[in-house]
Parts: C-alpha cells; sequence; structure tokens
C-alpha cells in the first residue's frame, strides 16, 4: 500500500510518501491511521495533531470508513485553508 503525506503531515513525518504492508486487519482508513500513528513518534504526533484529515483513496476523496485493499494509494493532508 502507497501512503502519500502533504503538507504538514509531510513535515512532521519527515516523508512524502512510503510503501507499507499494514496487516490483513486494516480494512479501512480509519483502522490505517490508527496502526501508522504506532510506526513512529513523528507519525503518532503527525496524526494526533491533525483533527481534521482530509483524506483521499486511489486519488479520490473518501472519509476515515472508506474501505481500503491491498494495492490502494492512500494521501493524506490537512483541510486546505484560504484567504
Amino acid at each position: 500500500m502507497k501512503i502519500v503525506y502533504f503538507a504538514g503531515l509531510r513535515r512532521r513525518i519527515g516523508v512524502g510518501e512510503e510503501i507499507v504492508e499494514p496487516p490483513a486487519a486494516i480494512n479501512s482508513v480509519e483502522a490505517l491511521v490508527a496502526w501508522l500513528k504506532t510506526r513512529s513518534p513523528a507519525h503518532k504526533s503527525a496524526f494526533e495533531g491533525c483533527s481534521k484529515l482530509m483524506v483521499a483513496v486511489n486519488q479520490e476523496y473518501a472519509d476515515l470508513n472508506a474501505k481500503l485493499a491491498a494495492g490502494d494509494e492512500v494521501a493524506f493532508f490537512p483541510p486546505v485553508t484560504g484567504g
């Protein structure tokens, strides 16, 4: 599974993308986020510090309940703000 991080998430985690193999029980975005938090203190900090996380699965907006499959690409980014 390819994970892509944007903006502040990228800065906090220290990478723009990574290939991961989560356990088979990880079948939703919400479960993936919980699992990613266990990967490192940086992951935990990045995801805990982002209360309004936006996500795309296979380049389509999704929510935390979206189902995942092994070959999916999941992108995380904080909400866009404008001025």
